[in-house]
């Protein structure tokens, strides 16, 4: 059995929420650069071209991609053949949030009392963390940075187990349509279903974290999305979105809940194995 010394997640988490804070993942960039190439009005590829210019910027200068730096999202994958030594896993996970966005001088955006005073914990902690365990002795960490302008469009709804695909897809455009123009397009879109309505959520965030291929009904709805021209930033134009990708999991019999989440062209994803 392998040992591994928890302060060692903590270095790793430090690490990435630097660099997806600077730099997108390259088959993020690679599929924006696909999209722009598709582009035909005027303001929507001045839209994109303003876009590269800058991540150019962050990645040389080591700036933010967006003001926002986002609340931090830490999913752990821990091979259940792995001893954890030292400070608790979640605390080693926060030290190394904490330590980036307070070295990097990234915005803390995090309040301690959601319905009370709200007051910045000044550190952007404590992050969300969602763990399980898998076989083998390795730990994979997967981050997601996320802003609110587009977390504040994340929709879920719980069909009746009669809901059909025709049901989901009306149900995308209708949140895409409403809240689309406001998250940032051009968008990355994950969509969850199944589950129980909290799963659901967890679901929609991880399909955007591997970037897989989209399948056929995946395209389909990507193709939908772009049919509604909002454009990038929300101008006018052929591609409102990026990237469709749904996660499913087994459900009762007597539901169907289906959630969306909605990132902005900002993905900020990444992840190490240990």
């Amino acid at each position: 059995m392998r040992t591994l010394d928890t302060i060692t997640i903590t270095d790793h988490i430090e690490k990435l929420c630097k660099e997806i804070n600077y730099k997108l993942d390259e088959k993020v960039l690679s599929l924006i650069e696909e999209s722009a190439r598709r582009e035909s009005s005027i303001i929507g590829r001045e839209v994109f071209s303003q876009m590269f210019t800058s991540y150019k910027i962050a990645k040389e200068d080591k700036t933010p991609l967006c003001q926002d730096t986002g609340i931090v999202s830490v999913f752990l994958d821990i091979g259940q053949e792995i001893l954890l030594k030292g400070i608790p896993i979640e605390e080693a996970v926060n030290i190394g949030v904490r330590r980036a966005y307070t070295s990097s001088f990234f915005r803390s955006s995090i309040v301690k009392d959601p319905i009370g005073k709200r007051e910045n914990t000044m550190d952007n902690t404590p992050c969300v963390i969602h763990t399980k365990f898998t076989t083998g002795e390795k730990i994979k960490i997967s981050i997601l940075v996320k802003g609110f302008g587009s977390e504040n469009a994340t929709t879920l709804k719980m069909f009746p187990p009669t809901a059909t695909k025709s049901d989901i897809e009306e149900f995308l455009l209708e949140v895409i349509k409403e809240k689309g123009p406001n998250a940032c397009p051009p968008l990355f879109i994950g969509i969850g279903i199944g589950g129980t309505a909290d799963y659901a959520l967890k679901l929609s965030k991880e399909a955007l974290l591997e970037l897989q291929p989209m399948d056929e009904w995946e395209s389909y709805l990507l193709n939908r999305v772009n049919n509604l021209c909002i454009g990038p930033a929300g101008l006018g134009g052929d591609i409102t979105a990026i990237y469709v990708k749904t996660k499913t999991f087994p459900t009762h019999i007597a539901g169907l809940p289906v959630a969306i989440n909605i990132n902005c062209h900002i993905l900020r994803i990444g992840s190490v194995i240990i």
